[in-house]
């Protein structure tokens, strides 16, 4: 019954979203702007549908409805109830629901929140967004049905990955999603700008919000998504370069370059282009995202392996959607563009070098993507990029930004005060002191490596930029201003930690039998005792670990395990995981070698905290902007 009435829901968000996209482009062609005063009733009933269709596939796995074949391969009656929601998105049919969904809600969003603004403008952009919402529906109807019956009906469903039964991928795909699909509404409102032949301040200004809200949401995926990669993998490392990974990290590099050029544009009228072109960029990567999750041409552990046709039906999409764009954009080559003109060193000649940074660093990223693929496709031989060739060229361009951020509270528009930069230089050499502090307070104490040069570059200018934009006077506490120090400080904050957990953390294998222990950076690792435990739909293997510092002060108590899982015969490690400042104790089970003696992996890993620590203030820093946009406005 629910299945049936979820496709139905579906059936008619396309015929709802089809009749909004032609009466649309009916009171277009024949300037009857009337036309399109039904888009909000018509965006809203869109919203109710969609959220209507994905509740009914929820409500089939919370009751083990394995009469739907998408629930018996991704679920099973033993999973736990919060895991069998997250089951829902677990799957690749699942998650372009949820895809769709979460775009039906941006639309709703939209509706609300956009009554204040030019009306025709506000009407143009939900048609826009209404055609998006078209191409998915149809896509999931027609290739990707996820209520589709399965005969005969199974017992018992297949279980869930165990990779993605764990709480942070509870959260990680929506908040990813949710990033993804907000920067549609960026994308739509350039389009019916473009339809209507004026981009101006104005228009910055209604962007801007949408922008850093879709901005905060995708930081916070990928915040999370690395610290799920990070424990629950079992390798000791957040960012692999993985093509999956980098599918994430495109459209953030191209956001976070919208950001900056939406200021410009809002301030002085100019950077139009560059604006135009990083909206349109930075959705249409989102939806190459989705064609690289959900193709199968790419091979990665978070690759959703599905057969080609329907990744060439994604990638259909997102040619159309992106030609659509482009070819309003050529149309329209010749938009007035404000005739403001300023110096070589300017706030504006900044915010250019800092689009064109983040444009390059993408390009990057995806050159090392897809060069694997296109030299198989051309019958060339296989060839891998990894983290060599991202980190050669990254480094530099990460070098110059962070050079460029450290001055960011002194710049001004049209020129850059003297005085100011000479004190802000001036801090240079305090920040330089302070990360050689830094750096060998963890060598002193845990004895891992020898000082390197270049995360001591790197360390020292996060550390001046924290130093130069730490709020110490009331007038920098405003809402809006402390927004932006805080989102650049949560940046420096995250390259101190990757830096250093990256150069100066330090790992060994051991072997080990119940009260053995083994030594790391001058802590000691003893294996207490050895359990076997029975899970909800597992059965583990459970080592218990005291951790102790080199005076035998006890630290933590950690419970590294195997788990193995009788549906999907899949044997998974949980880390055993502890807190020590800023650092992490991880303890890695490996392979049984005798009567409870297990092979392990003992990991020191200094400063990691910091990285997720500054994620997050990223992201508060996005919704504090949020706070002050609405408060100014």
């Amino acid at each position: 019954m629910f299945p049936e009435l979820g496709y139905f829901c579906l059936i008619l968000l396309v015929g709802v979203s089809g009749l909004q996209v032609v009466l649309s482009l009916w009171g277009e062609v024949r300037k009857q702007p009337h036309y399109l005063a039904f888009n909000p009733l018509l965006s809203a009933l869109q919203t109710l549908l969609a959220l209507g269709s994905f509740g009914a596939l929820a409500y089939a796995f919370l009751t083990d409805d394995f009469s739907v074949g998408y629930v018996a391969s991704h679920s099973n009656s033993q999973l736990p109830s919060f895991f069998k929601f997250s089951a829902t998105w677990g799957g690749h049919e699942g998650s372009m629901l949820f895809w769709m969904t979460a775009l039906a809600l941006w639309t709703g969003v939209f509706c609300i929140f956009s009554r204040k603004i030019d009306r025709l403008f506000a009407n143009r952009t939900l048609a826009f967004l209404s055609l998006i919402i078209l191409g998915f529906a149809l896509f999931i109807a027609l290739v990707s049905n996820p209520f589709e019956r399965a005969f005969p009906v199974v017992p018992e469903g297949r279980d869930l990955n165990p990779m993605l039964q764990d709480v942070g991928l509870i959260f990680h795909p929506p908040l990813l999603y949710l990033g993804y699909v907000g920067f549609a509404v960026s994308f739509a409102m350039i389009c019916s700008a473009l339809l209507g032949g004026v981009v101006d301040y104005a228009l910055a200004r209604w962007i801007r919000p949408w922008t850093m809200i879709a901005w905060g949401f995708l930081t916070a995926g990928i915040m999370l998504g690395a610290w799920w990669a990070y424990y629950e993998l079992g390798w000791g490392g957040w960012w692999f370069w993985d093509p999956v990974e980098n599918a994430s990290l495109m459209p953030w590099l191209l956001g976070t370059a919208l950001i900056h050029s939406l200021i410009v544009s809002e301030q002085r009228g100019i950077f139009s282009y560059w604006t135009i072109l990083l909206a349109i960029f930075a959705f249409a990567l989102s939806l190459l995202g989705t064609f690289i999750v959900r193709s199968g041409v790419l091979t990665s552990v978070h690759a959703f392996a599905v057969d080609a046709d329907r990744g060439i039906a994604i990638l259909l999409l997102f040619f159309t959607i992106s030609a659509i764009a482009l070819a309003l954009f050529a149309l329209r080559v010749n938009l007035w563009q404000g005739d403001v003109r300023f110096k070589l060193f300017s706030k504006e000649t900044a915010f250019l070098l800092i689009n064109g940074l983040f444009a390059l660093a993408c390009s990057v990223v995806i050159l090392g993507t897809f060069y694997p693929m296109i030299f198989t496709a051309l019958d060339l031989g296989s060839i891998s990029v990894g983290a060599p060739y991202f980190n050669s060229i990254f480094s530099p361009l990460a070098l110059l930004l962070l050079s460029i951020m450290g001055l960011g509270t002194v710049l001004r528009w049209k020129t850059i005060p003297s005085r100011q930069v000479l004190f802000q230089v001036g801090l240079l050499p305090v920040a330089i002191g302070l990360s050689l502090l830094l750096v060998w307070h963890t060598l002193r104490y845990h004895n891992v490596h020898t000082i390197q040069i270049l995360p001591t570059i790197f360390i020292s200018l996060a550390i001046w930029i924290i130093l130069t934009h730490f709020p110490y006077s009331q007038k920098m506490w405003k809402i809006r201003p402390l927004a932006m120090r805080l989102a650049h400080i949560g940046f420096a904050v995250a390259v101190v930690g990757a830096m250093m957990n990256s150069y100066y953390g330090d790992e060994k294998g051991v072997r080990l039998k119940p009260s053995e222990s083994a030594e790391l950076a001058n802590i000691q690792f003893e294996y207490v005792k050895f359990d076997n435990e029975i899970g909800a739909n597992y059965t583990s293997e459970k080592a218990t670990f005291v951790i102790r510092t080199q005076q035998g002060e006890q630290i933590a108590t950690v419970y590294p395990e195997r788990r193995y899982y009788d549906v999907r015969t899949m044997t998974m490690a949980e880390v055993g995981l502890a807190h020590y400042g800023f650092d992490d104790l991880y303890i890695v089970m490996g392979d049984k070698l005798g009567k409870y003696e297990y092979a392990f992996r003992l990991h020191y890993k200094p400063y990691v905290r910091a990285l997720w620590f500054g994620g997050l203030m990223m992201v508060i820093a996005s919704l504090l902007a949020m706070v002050g946009y609405r408060r100014r406005a």
